[in-house]
């Protein structure tokens, strides 16, 4: 039986979403849970455990497969650019103090400060402490060392890889910088109980205030080496998604996503 992680669906079977981390994720569950409900989840997404099916909760998995598989749902995801989900991950992850009053994943900040020097107490600098990072982010992608790639970097090609791997079919894929319009889409094609309006919802961003706020233009974060490791590390997300690989500074999308060539390069292997 195929797996399908990172799938939320709403309980009505109404849309499906594949989850990818730092890209509005926080604001799409909450508008799925409202279509469904009438109201938003009290709380952050991520902690609900009832009232919308998640892969992570093993009653919803058989629930999940089976509209997945018949393709019962309206199944999407959504995307970001880049070079701006990288200094979100980072500025957020490794810089910043979660909820929980500690740092995101303890022993990993530990181990990767003591590997890889990256300091972020007090005025640190940013740019230095961001390009070691960088070292990082490539060391676990490419050869999952010395630990596998953490979810808020790890490629967004391989999460949308894995619904397509699964058997399953998407419907939409969108883009995070034209949310509006790419979220009415689904909207307008789910069978939904409850109307969004959104130019009016809130945007549901979980990690606002949790890192410092980014204190230089993408583009100075990125050295020529920087730019190297964001080709090599990141391609299929700059040619999939249609995003500039050549200027951090032009966030929005050179082009609409070809969901046919999403699907024909998502079924194999990355090269």
């Amino acid at each position: 039986m195929a797996d399908f992680p990172g799938i939320w669906m709403t309980e009505s079977e109404s849309m499906a979403y594949r989850v990818v981390p730092k890209a509005a994720c926080s604001t799409i569950g909450q508008i799925m849970y409202f279509t469904d409900h009438g109201r938003f989840f009290d709380g952050d997404i991520h902690d609900a455990t009832s009232g919308i099916h998640k892969w992570a909760l093993e009653p919803s998995q058989p629930v999940i497969r089976a509209t997945i598989e018949a393709r019962r749902s309206f199944a999407f995801s959504a995307v970001r650019n880049p070079y701006a989900r990288i200094l979100s991950a980072f500025l957020d992850k490794i810089c910043g103090i979660q909820r929980s009053g500690s740092r995101y994943r303890p022993d990993m900040a530990e181990k990767i400060r003591r590997a890889y020097g990256i300091e972020t107490e007090g005025a640190f600098d940013q740019i230095a402490a961001f390009r070691r990072f960088l070292l990082l982010v490539r060391d676990t992608i490419r050869w999952k060392k010395p630990f596998w790639p953490d979810i808020h970097w790890a490629p967004q090609a391989n999460h949308i890889a894995t619904l397509v791997r699964g058997g399953g079919r998407l419907d939409h894929v969108f883009h995070t910088e034209a949310f509006n319009a790419g979220m009415q889409v689904v909207l307008d094609r789910a069978p939904i109980r409850h109307a969004v309006d959104l130019a009016t919802i809130p945007r549901f961003n979980e990690s606002e205030g949790v890192g410092p706020k980014r204190a230089h233009p993408v583009s100075a974060y990125f050295d020529d080496l920087g730019h190297f490791m964001m080709r090599d590390t990141y391609r299929r997300d700059f040619r999939l998604f249609r995003y500039d690989i050549d200027d951090p500074d032009s966030p929005a999308p050179r082009g609409e996503i070809d969901l046919a060539e999403v699907h024909e390069r998502l079924a194999r292997p990355d090269p």
